[in-house]
């Protein structure tokens, strides 16, 4: 879905398709024709932007078959599909039972990351829009905090400003400017936006910024005007924005509210949990640590990194953090000019809800994916943008 600033450039709205994972090419041409265009037509759409997610096997079948590649656009095509952006933090097992901490590898200390990344740069080149020559990858924020050490940050370092290079060569090469949005996420060496600026500034590209996810935003608590204005201070880009909501309780001391987190604390993601104290905020690495514990002060709120539905907020006694999607886009792209042109709702969460909350079947899912981005659309031009066919 695109959309046209009152300064005149066009923003782009996606949904990403790590909501449906696969590992294969085939599994991706199937995510199409079972979810994305049936996500479109329900929209009443000609065209749909989704914000692919390529696990390594799919991306390396793409890489190593010009053919498959040209048969993907066309697929696109076909369905009224188009990608602007990809979601480059998961590398492989992102459907599985359990992914919790794997997520996070490989990380950027190590040769897959950079050459996984490299690939969907160069993938992302080739499937942008014929009148689109700018794309975004979003990414993992270095690396989980353990084990990480000076030595492992210089290796990360390195890694961004050889990939920083190669989206040099890649722009001269193909007259596509991709940009990589490292994504703050709690637990990692790059927990929040602030966090984001030292690492960002030693590497010193236009190419490398931050993918600003409100889920996480939220999550760690950070004010998002104070965090939006500190990264342009900083000169920092903001190559894409992942919107999506927390899981919020205001009472977490009430045995009720616990019994409702409860439902939310099941064994495939990581579900960090925090709150904000006087001392600063203090967390645990999942919603099951948090409940069961006594590590995590319960005299003001929590929110815990479970992307809820946009358009369906949790029944009380809990709730979402909507209000800061709302505040961060009004920050986002509410002024005189954007700080970003891609947005991409990311509720990958829909099968790990508590059972009375999934979508049970295919058109179920479609239906919730329709509404979450219908209300992005409601949001979007509630700030003055307008809607291009």
């Amino acid at each position: 879905m695109r959309f046209r600033h009152p300064d005149g450039s066009t923003l782009h709205l996606a949904y990403c398709t790590n909501v449906h994972p696969a590992e294969t090419l085939d599994g991706v041409l199937a995510q199409l024709r079972d979810h994305c265009e049936p996500v479109r037509r329900r929209l009443g759409r000609d065209r749909l932007g989704i914000g692919l997610w390529l696990a390594r096997a799919a991306a390396h079948a793409l890489t190593t078959d010009p053919a498959a590649l040209r048969g993907l656009k066309a697929e696109l095509d076909r369905r009224g599909l188009e990608v602007v952006t990809l979601n480059g933090f998961p590398y492989e097992g992102f459907g599985t039972g359990e992914v919790k901490h794997r997520v996070y590898q490989p990380d950027w200390t190590r040769p897959e990351r950079l050459a996984h990344t490299t690939d969907l740069a160069r993938l992302l080149a080739a499937l942008l829009p014929a009148d689109v020559t700018e794309g975004s990858v979003s990414t993992l924020p270095l690396a989980w905090r353990t084990p990480f050490d000076t030595a492992a940050a210089a290796r990360a370092r390195t890694a961004l400003t050889t990939l920083a290079e190669r989206l040099d060569a890649l722009e001269d090469l193909t007259g596509r400017s991709i940009r990589i949005g490292l994504e703050p996420e709690p637990g990692c060496t790059i927990e929040t936006t602030a966090d984001a600026i030292g690492p960002l500034t030693e590497v010193s590209s236009p190419r490398i910024g931050v993918c600003v996810d409100t889920c996480h935003l939220a999550t760690s608590f950070e004010d998002p005007r104070t965090a939006v204005d500190a990264l342009v201070a900083a000169g920092v880009p903001i190559p894409k924005v992942q919107l999506s909501a927390a899981l919020h309780a205001e009472h977490p001391h009430l045995p009720e509210v616990r019994a409702a987190l409860a439902a939310f604390a099941e064994p495939r993601f990581l579900h960090q949990t925090r709150t904000s104290t006087a001392a600063g905020l203090r967390g645990t690495d999942d919603l099951p640590d948090a409940l069961h514990g006594e590590v995590l002060p319960d005299g003001g709120p929590w929110r815990s990194h479970f992307h809820v539905p946009l358009h369906r907020p949790p029944a009380a006694p809990l709730t979402s953090t909507l209000p800061v999607l709302r505040d961060a886009l009004h920050r986002l792209v509410g002024g005189p000019a954007p700080h970003t042109r891609h947005l991409e709702v990311e509720t990958y969460t829909w099968q790990a809800l508590p059972p009375g909350l999934r979508p049970r079947t295919r058109g179920r899912l479609a239906d919730g994916i329709a509404a979450e981005l219908t209300l992005a659309r409601d949001l979007l031009t509630d700030l003055g943008l307008k809607e291009l066919p």
